[in-house]
């Protein structure tokens, strides 16, 4: 996360500040930064943008919980290895399907509506709005104060890790 969301104290950004609608703001602004970025756009240059965008996931995500709510049930037989196997390879899922997708609409616009939290989980209603799409996008979040990660997308009712798990049954 950047400096200026959290109150710096002897030169150390302080997580208390952290609020759910951060973490999304700045995953979001992140991953748009690269994809809006010239110079990674250039021939040669799309395994380091793909490299990026897998950082701003495995940075703003609960990869695990993620991976781990998709494969369902199976995930309990799998070995530690295999887990974080099927972890990576759910990343790398996650990174091709974004950047594939947010390329479709380059002059959306994400609309930051509301903000919730119950205990441990919290949930962040957007709205992405331009002139090819108009989409609600909730990004439910698990932690606790300061320490907040996105664990799913809900995009216009329908949960990214349930859509996954439907298909890998």
């Amino acid at each position: 996360l950047r400096p200026e969301m959290g109150v710096i104290v002897n030169g150390v950004v302080s997580p208390d500040d952290y609020s759910p609608k951060d973490v999304v703001k700045s995953t979001v602004a992140d991953f748009l930064s690269i994809l809006g970025d010239e110079a990674l756009k250039q021939a040669g240059r799309s395994e380091e943008r793909r490299y990026l965008i897998e950082q701003v996931i495995r940075n703003g995500v609960n990869c695990e919980v993620a991976a781990r709510r998709a494969l369902g049930l199976p995930w309990k037989q799998l070995t530690d290895t295999k887990r974080q196997e099927f972890v990576n390879l759910f990343i790398q899922l996650l990174r091709d399907m974004l950047a594939n997708k947010i390329d479709q609409y380059p002059d959306a616009r994400l609309l930051y509506l509301s903000e919730r939290r119950n205990g441990r989980f919290a949930e962040v209603r957007t709205s992405l709005t331009g002139s090819k799409v108009d989409t609600s996008i909730d990004f439910r979040l698990g932690g606790q104060v300061g320490h907040w990660l996105i664990d799913d997308l809900v995009i216009d009712g329908a949960s990214l890790v349930n859509n996954y798990q439907a298909q890998f049954n």
